[in-house]
């Protein structure tokens, strides 16, 4: 767990006016990192630092940095974040201290720092990671309950769900920043009345609302990353949408589990929000009903147990093409709170690497859909719409069971606490289009 300091302050205040009304999800207090491309499009990626409606571009002014936070700046000359994660926690935590009082409203030099200033709407988002591996968790027992409940009524949850956090192994290339259009993908599907499986277009297209986060230190192979060290091994969080096309995965996961019902595309946020943060904003692990197990001892650690929760409200929305056309506001599906996870990210982290796998820098992990107990909560349509069989009224009188071609998926989140600055992740959106023909 990160400790609070000066950067988390709710009283400093950015020269950046725009970082301090209120509103952004960018204060001085937040500052995440992206890649992005200056306006023109023909300049090289750089990375930034988000601050209000601003990036600062790290490109320039290591000259202001000093110490370990001088080889860290230094880094970020070379994007993707990959070789600003090799620094390591301490540089981290020292680049944002001095990135921080460079951006404060009381610098003397803030002349000298405006210069690299560029308007972030003018910009064009990039990866933010050179990404070697993805493994998609399901760490949510709501969303686990409810998805079984589909396929198993009388026993939804299977006997080692309490016992070990449940994952898969996706793909990285197919891994695309907030904004990109996502091909509705094609395979084969058997609907029941079929006596025999037919390829076509996905027909049951879902999202699933996660929180995604980097890898930012290794591990030797045949090493296992104790639990105590586990969440010091992040660097840092964005929202994510591990796109599902149901009836593909239906047919294809037994007895081996998902494979292309979802490695079609997965869609991040651009900005990564550090580890430190979200100090403020942790929260003691999900609670565990009487009766359920333990966690084992590798999987088990006080402190993580007291502080091994985020609370990130996380929220889902919808805008049809027709909704769009009409100018019209996105619909909220759902929202909650990562709070209410079943496995911490720790666990998530120390049980990747119990068996000795080599974790590598720039690693994404994905949570799996945080859904939570309420149905508001509730963060993929087919929890939501019970696979359909009960459609969604839209205000504008469309109804979905599924995601329709042309409709763009929109997730937001956001932590919040008194006595601190409300910080935001950005969007993570995808208009879908239709199936290659």
């Amino acid at each position: 767990m990160n400790a609070i300091n000066e950067t988390h302050d709710p009283a400093r205040k950015s020269f950046v006016e725009s970082a301090n009304d209120g509103k952004t999800e960018f204060p001085i207090q937040n500052l995440p990192f992206g890649v992005f491309r200056a306006p023109g499009g023909h300049e090289a990626p750089r990375v930034g630092v988000a601050i209000g409606d601003m990036i600062l571009d790290m490109s320039h002014g290591w000259g202001l940095f000093h110490g370990d936070a001088r080889g860290a700046a230094e880094a970020c000359a070379q994007p993707p974040l990959n070789a600003l994660m090799k620094c390591g926690p301490k540089a981290w935590a020292e680049l944002r201290l001095q990135v921080s009082r460079l951006l404060s409203a009381d610098n003397a030099n803030a002349g000298a720092v405006q210069k690299w200033l560029v308007p972030m709407p003018a910009a064009e988002m990039l990866l933010p990671v050179s990404i070697p591996n993805f493994t998609d968790f399901f760490a949510s027992v709501f969303h686990a309950t409810n998805a079984g409940k589909m396929f198993r009524p009388d026993s939804p949850l299977l006997p080692n769900y309490k016992y070990v956090p449940v994952a898969y192994h996706s793909r990285p290339s197919s891994v695309r920043i907030s904004g990109t259009p996502v091909r509705r993908p094609s395979g084969q599907t058997k609907p029941a009345a079929d006596p025999v499986p037919a390829y076509r277009p996905a027909r049951s297209l879902d999202y699933e609302l996660e929180l995604g986060f980097y890898i930012g230190q290794s591990n030797e192979l045949g090493a296992p990353v104790p639990i105590s060290e586990a969440q010091g091994r992040v660097f840092g969080y964005c929202l994510l949408n591990d796109w599902s096309a149901r009836d593909i995965q239906g047919w294809e996961y037994q007895p081996l589990g998902p494979f292309l019902a979802k490695n079609f595309c997965t869609t991040v946020s651009p900005w990564v929000v550090t580890a430190e943060a979200l100090a403020p904003f942790a929260t003691a692990a999900y609670a565990r009903p009487g009766g359920d197990p333990a966690p084992l001892p590798h999987l088990d650690a006080p402190g993580d147990r007291a502080g091994g929760g985020i609370d990130i409200r996380m929220e889902a929305l919808i805008l049809t093409r027709k909704m769009r056309d009409a100018g019209q506001k996105p619909h909220l599906l759902s929202t909650g709170t990562f709070a209410d996870i079943y496995w911490t990210v720790a666990q998530m982290v120390a049980h990747h690497t119990s068996n000795g796998c080599n974790l590598e820098v720039g690693d994404l992990f994905g949570s799996g859909t945080v859904s939570g107990e309420a149905k508001e909560s509730w963060a993929s349509l087919l929890e939501l719409t019970k696979g359909a069989r009960e459609p969604l009224a839209l205000p504008n009188g469309e109804s979905r069971g599924f995601i329709d071609d042309g409709d763009e998926i929109i997730f937001r989140g956001h932590c919040e606490k008194a006595g601190f600055a409300r910080i935001g992740f950005g969007e993570c959106r995808a208009v879908i289009l239709p199936a290659h023909t």
